[in-house]
């Protein structure tokens, strides 16, 4: 499998298609979805078919832990849907049993590194639901700037929606290289 980057705990590698169990239990955790579906299941069809296959062929990364050997979850660095090369979003979901270990910020700072370093980025942003405070708090920790909040019109509303999503950023410019 292709490593895309290591950090002292983590390896981000490339999806492949023998990931497809470990990415049905971790979008079938009513906790780690709270947030994106409101917790509803996702169909083994839907992730096989349609989720594995965009993250194989896109900039998402399993996340494993380099002492167990263990899928904790995953990581994206990519430009959105239309948006610049050098505007790249920052996006992660970790197992409920990763949370609180630093998992998010090790990973999350890994990928802004590289990103300014090697792939020409001049600005990184990330975007959650405004009442997702340890997204929030992985983003701060990370040296990202709250930008604003937004309003999407979702069909399906969840709890929190009407509070709205917040964007945070990075600049180059205010980036500092850790030593």
């Amino acid at each position: 499998m292709e490593t895309f980057l290591e950090t002292e705990r983590l390896i981000l590698r490339r999806f492949a298609e023998s990931d497809a169990d470990n990415l049905f239990v971790l979008h079938n955790d009513p906790d780690v979805m709270r947030f994106l579906n409101g917790g509803k299941p996702t169909p083994r069809a839907e992730v096989e078919n349609e989720t594995l296959p965009a993250f194989i062929s896109s900039g998402f990364f399993a996340a494993i832990e380099k002492g167990s050997g263990e899928f904790i979850g995953w990581f994206h660095l990519r430009p959105p849907r239309g948006g610049a090369d050098d505007d790249p979003e920052l996006g992660y979901r970790l197992r409920k049993e990763s949370w609180g270990r630093g998992y998010g910020t090790e990973g999350s700072l890994a990928l802004i590194d590289k990103a300014f370093t090697e792939l020409g980025a001049t600005r990184v942003f990330a975007q959650t639901m405004a009442v997702n405070r340890g997204s929030r708090r992985v983003m701060e920790k990370c040296g990202l700037r709250y930008v604003r909040t937004f309003f999407e019109d979702w069909p399906d509303a969840i709890d929190g929606s009407d509070q709205g999503e917040v964007e945070y950023e990075l600049l180059k410019a205010d980036w500092r290289k850790p030593s």
